[in-house]
């Protein structure tokens, strides 16, 4: 199976340290970031398509065409138009059924394993502050309903983490505008989710990466993830 990891953007609240790398080749422990994801992607995966951008170059420079027994492809996302615009470019790479996942994001295998065993899927993990993320909302038989940003709610409430199990009937789904010239992925997932069920997977646990302090932390934590 093919995985798509959105790598294309530059990570202003890095500030200096993506000055001359890009966010998702940061590295920790003397790794890159990376490199930890595509070591612990279980065996099902064996073909991953990086959407790169600022300094994609460094990323191919690093993995090639092949890394930890899998082989690389990539695709160069010059318009950062968001996560939706950015897997439309990976249309015609894809063969059937293929996972999506963030490259700044730390993720469990076990709960990528989870997600495999879906048609269609969204990895959720539950959080006290809600305001912060986008949020996950359940129907009744507690499959998507619908993903909304920074909603006004009490949590604890299920926010979308970036790792999607999606099949090649995603394309047949016009992209929902997010504003700014952007398209979203989650948001038309959920316009899918009107025809087809999405199952909702719960992480068992989960590391963004957004400032400096994050990657300090992620020097403590990144075990957890390997």
């Amino acid at each position: 199976m093919q995985i798509v990891i959105l790598a294309a953007g530059r990570g202003t609240r890095m500030k200096d340290l993506t000055e001359s790398v890009p966010k998702p080749m940061l590295e920790i422990n003397g790794k890159p970031i990376l490199a930890y994801k595509l070591e612990s992607l279980p065996k099902e995966i064996d073909e991953v398509i990086f959407v790169i951008g600022y300094l994609g170059n460094k990323i191919q420079n690093f993995f090639g065409d092949s890394y930890a027994g899998k082989k690389i492809s990539y695709v160069v996302q010059e318009e950062l138009n968001g996560t939706g615009g950015a897997v439309n470019l990976t249309k015609e790479l894809l063969k059937g059924d293929f996972l999506v996942m963030m490259g700044d994001d730390l993720y469990v295998k076990q709960d990528i394993e989870k997600i495999l065993k879906n048609d269609l899927a969204v990895l959720g993990f539950q959080v006290d502050n809600p305001q912060q993320y986008g949020v996950i909302f359940l129907n009744e038989n507690e499959t998507l309903s619908e993903i909304i940003e920074k909603p006004d709610i009490v949590g604890p409430a299920l926010a979308n983490i970036g790792l999607y199990k999606l099949n090649k009937k995603f394309f047949e789904y016009s992209s929902v505008s997010i504003g700014k010239g952007e398209f979203g992925l989650p948001q038309t997932l959920a316009l899918m989710a009107k025809d087809f069920p999405v199952q909702v997977q719960k992480a068992t646990a989960w590391f963004p990466i957004g400032n400096p302090d994050d990657l300090k932390k992620a020097h403590e934590i990144v075990d957890t993830f390997i």
